[in-house]
């Protein structure tokens, strides 16, 4: 049976203990702008040392590790990743929008430098960010431009002695109002025409960013836009360097990437629903007795159970693939962001239900979760775009 580790497991539970007792008392501030959301990720990074562990990890991939070092550097990635999905699970059962930021720095600004940067921009840009110093943003979605992020892309990259002249926007941007460093794709004028990716940081000249957006849900998670003005950006911040080949496909695998990591934050979601709606029922009475006893409630609670059990055989299933070295197929991705994102939404509202008009309130967490969950079936590529790629994909198949 796939499932975690005994020690998994236990740091599971010491990650949740200290969400319990350090994160969530301050959600409802968090949710309202009253509380910083940086300096509590930046106090969590030092309790669970996660600085020491993206060290470790860095010094693990290297730039070029041989055959031998290449089956260690994976092994590494792949514990890593255990690791940082069951935090993730955990901080997206207490606040969403948290998780949402944290992942959002760390797995797109970060995971994009680590995937394609060079030795010297992982140690610059990455590291700061993995280790909660620094805060990142990944800029790929334009003003207008919706899920057609290459075709609609406006933003320019115009090649300089000794580097480019970035000019455009970006937009719904997770960290961008406070973010120290920008991952920018942008269309480049060299022939043939390529879009590339290339850090920017806050303090460029040029560079200009909204105030938080005002959001459906995720409130703990600050989302705005990125004006760029002929902004002068040295090669040496190309990601990937002068050689690097058309972003886009490095973009795609970042989509994919980010697609699979929601599975563990709706699973963490889902676990928070069922948590709630199990306890409320037991000490909620109607009619004399406990509304566990009726059948429609018994009805809800199994569905949300049963989509409990799905996530996790996905997540798992997801895990295994990276502890082996196993590239999923796209559309296996956007199936389960697909089914994922849906369910997730159909359980916190399920939960909602059960929980009347106690449910409804701002302040309830099945509230928040029900207004959170809705954000994965537009953010990452909407649900109508997962079902594209997964019926083309099938259907281009000889």
């Amino acid at each position: 049976m796939l499932d975690f580790s005994e020690e998994e497991k236990a740091i599971g539970a010491a990650i949740r203990g200290y969400c319990a007792q350090h994160i969530e008392p301050k959600v409802l501030d968090m949710e309202a702008g009253k509380e910083d959301i940086y300096p509590v990720m930046r106090a969590m990074a030092d309790a669970l040392g996660l600085a020491d562990m993206a060290r470790a990890m860095l010094a693990a991939v290297g730039e070029k590790p041989d055959a031998g070092d290449a089956k260690e550097a994976r092994r590494s990635r792949a514990g890593g990743a255990a690791l940082l999905s069951i935090l993730m699970m955990e901080l997206s059962r207490v606040c969403p929008g948290f998780a949402l930021a944290f992942g959002a720095s760390l797995g797109l600004f970060g995971g994009a430098v680590m995937a394609r940067g060079t030795k010297a921009q992982k140690e610059r840009w990455a590291l700061p960010v993995l280790t909660l110093e620094k805060i990142g943003a990944w800029g790929l979605t334009e003003p207008g431009a919706g899920s057609d992020a290459f075709g609609s892309m406006k933003t320019r990259a115009r090649k300089v002695d000794g580097g480019h002249r970035i000019s455009g926007g970006k937009t719904f941007i997770t960290n961008a109002p406070f973010a120290d460093y920008f991952v920018i794709y942008a269309r480049t004028d060299t022939s043939p025409v390529s879009v590339c990716a290339f850090i920017v940081e806050r303090t460029d000249e040029g560079v200009a960013t909204s105030a938080p957006m005002k959001k459906m849900g995720m409130h703990a998670s600050p989302t705005g836009e990125i004006f760029l003005d002929d902004v002068f950006v040295p090669d040496g911040r190309l990601i990937g360097g002068e050689t690097t080949s058309d972003a886009r496909q490095a973009a795609r695998s970042s989509l994919h990437q980010e697609r699979s990591s929601m599975i563990p934050m709706l699973f963490g979601m889902v676990d928070r629903c069922l948590e709630e709606s199990i306890r409320y029922a037991k000490t909620r009475e109607q009619w004399g007795q406990p509304i566990a006893g009726f059948q429609l409630v018994q009805a809800k609670i199994a569905r949300i159970y049963t989509t409990r059990t799905l996530l996790h055989a996905i997540w798992m299933r997801h895990l295994e693939a990276e502890r082996k070295g196993v590239h999923l197929p796209a559309r296996e991705a956007s199936a389960a962001k697909l089914f994922a994102a849906r369910a997730t939404t159909e359980c916190a509202l399920e939960a909602v239900q059960l929980f009347g008009g106690a449910g409804y309130m701002t302040g309830s967490v099945v509230e928040m979760m029900a207004r959170d969950a809705k954000l994965f079936q537009i953010g990452g590529g909407t649900d109508e775009i997962q079902i594209l790629r997964i019926a083309r994909e099938l259907l281009d198949e000889e």
